[in-house]
């Protein structure tokens, strides 16, 4: 079958007849095949070029971020600015990678399998190995920074978690040196309302907070007062609101609360929990070393 050139239409038999579709004629028996064909360069100059390109361009972001960090020159200011690099073009890396090893690695056997019709194996080789050489600096600067990033990410997590005990804390603080004693545990949220809140922290706070873990207790020590000075002879632990008068104690009371705040699983009373106690945020463990020291069980 013969392809007219005039109309493209396939045409069987002899051109020189005439083509069926346009009634286009041949001038002349086709030409014959050259006796000495050059070999192409074509496939080995895409490879070669494409992974130039690649590791150009990858150079370029480097130098960039290098310049954005304005760090003096140095092994590991070039690795942080290889790093941030490669975060930047981490998926576009990725699928270019894909492609080009894939198509390069026929190309290249291609070529070493036809050296009579192909050329330039070596220049091939080399984009090739700028390819791959992308590849696996992105991802290595990528696996290395990995772990930090995750460690930045906790930060984050317990940053905010902490921010919302922080909230209860400075609340219920606020609220003692307002009126002299914290609200019992059915009054609690109702109170806190009733605080100064411009930003709206202690509002949203108090969405997620969970009664269970509140315990308001306070301290009664009694001392005489007539004559001489006398040291206490002894304090009794009352968990009981906090609104109770002062004198119906007959001595000194002194205000405090214990506030457990679920963890990271959202359950209250595990090890992961955080306690607010007197103004104090503290993990289980700090908690433990904390009661230890006032006498008190853990």
């Amino acid at each position: 079958m013969i392809i007219c050139p005039s109309c493209g239409s396939g045409v069987k038999g002899d051109l020189c007849l005439g083509c069926p579709s346009c009634g286009a004629r041949a001038v002349g028996p086709p030409l014959a095949k050259a006796e000495h064909e050059l070999p192409s360069f074509g496939r080995a100059a895409a490879v070669f070029v494409i992974g130039l390109a690649m590791f150009s361009a990858f150079t370029g972001l480097l130098i960039a971020a290098f310049l954005e960090n304005k760090s003096a020159l140095g092994f590991w200011n070039i690795v942080t600015a290889g790093e941030v690099a490669a975060w930047r073009v981490k998926w576009e890396v990725v699928f270019a990678s894909i492609v080009v090893l894939w198509s390069g690695a026929q190309i290249i056997r291609s070529i070493s399998q036809n050296p009579s019709r192909f050329i330039g194996l070596l220049p091939a080789r080399i984009g090739f190995a700028g390819t791959l050489m992308v590849a696996v600096l992105v991802a290595t600067l990528i696996g290395i920074t990995v772990p930090e990033r995750l460690r930045q990410r906790q930060v984050a997590h317990n940053a905010g978690h902490y921010s919302q005990a922080y909230t209860y804390s400075r609340a219920l603080l606020t609220y003692r040196e307002l009126h002299g004693f914290i609200p019992d545990k059915d009054d609690l949220v109702s109170e806190l309302k009733t605080l100064p809140d411009p930003d709206g922290s202690i509002a949203a706070a108090l969405q997620n907070l969970d009664m269970s873990g509140y315990q308001p207790g306070t301290v009664v020590a009694s001392a005489s007062n007539k004559g001489k000075p006398m040291p206490l002879r002894g304090e009794v632990i009352r968990k009981a609101s906090m609104s109770v008068p002062v004198v119906e104690h007959g001595g000194i009371s002194f205000t405090n609360y214990e506030l457990r705040l679920p963890g990271e699983d959202k359950i209250l009373n595990n090890d992961d929990d955080l306690i607010i106690s007197d103004g104090l945020v503290m993990t289980i463990p700090e908690y433990q070393s904390y009661a230890k020291s006032r006498g008190r069980l853990p």
